[in-house]
């Protein structure tokens, strides 16, 4: 073959260029959504984690007598108990509006930052304080090996440790 009577051909295939800035900006994208996929995955980690603490007052409430009666019916540790059921489901909301808004593509990026670090936020305050609540609540039990709560206890302060404490997610966001 001369010249002219076919395609050339190249020692190296031709390929596309692609800037440096180009690169370096969608490692920046899959950095933050890695992060924000982290963060919804604390919050749901942290519903459950407040969830099993509930539970595990409630039962125990139904079973421990003193004065002659559970300590489940005392109006006091109803309203305490009633107040982090309201917040579980809270957080447990906002945990599903945050996986939501992730797997939905038609969501702003910006819309899908707030509601994940809005939703981990609340979710951790929330294990954190059903946490100490179910503690309190089972009194000295709960820091006795035989007993579950004190590890329950330990991991809700250790998701706030280890995946970013509720002010750090406001702050994320400016809430």
């Amino acid at each position: 073959m001369g010249r002219g009577d076919g395609p050339e051909r190249p020692a190296r295939p031709a390929r596309p260029v692609r800037c440096r800035a180009d690169r370096d900006r969608r490692r920046r994208r899959a950095r933050t959504r890695a992060e924000l996929v982290g963060a919804a995955s604390v919050a749901a980690l942290a519903v459950g984690l407040a969830d099993r603490a509930l539970r595990m007052t409630v039962d125990y409430s139904k079973e421990r007598v003193q004065f002659g009666r559970p300590i489940g019916s005392f109006q006091a540790l109803k309203h305490r108990m009633a107040d982090v059921l309201a917040r579980v489901e809270m957080a447990r909301s906002a945990s599903w509006a945050a996986s939501y808004a992730l797997s939905d593509p038609e969501t702003e990026p910006a819309e899908a930052a707030f509601q994940t670090h809005a939703a981990a936020s609340y979710a951790l305050e929330t294990a954190s304080l059903a946490a100490s609540e179910c503690v309190q609540l089972h009194g000295g039990i709960a820091i006795t090996w035989e007993h579950d709560a004190h590890l329950v206890f330990k991991r809700a302060h250790a998701l706030g440790q280890l995946y970013g404490a509720p002010h750090a997610h406001r702050g994320a966001v400016a809430l």
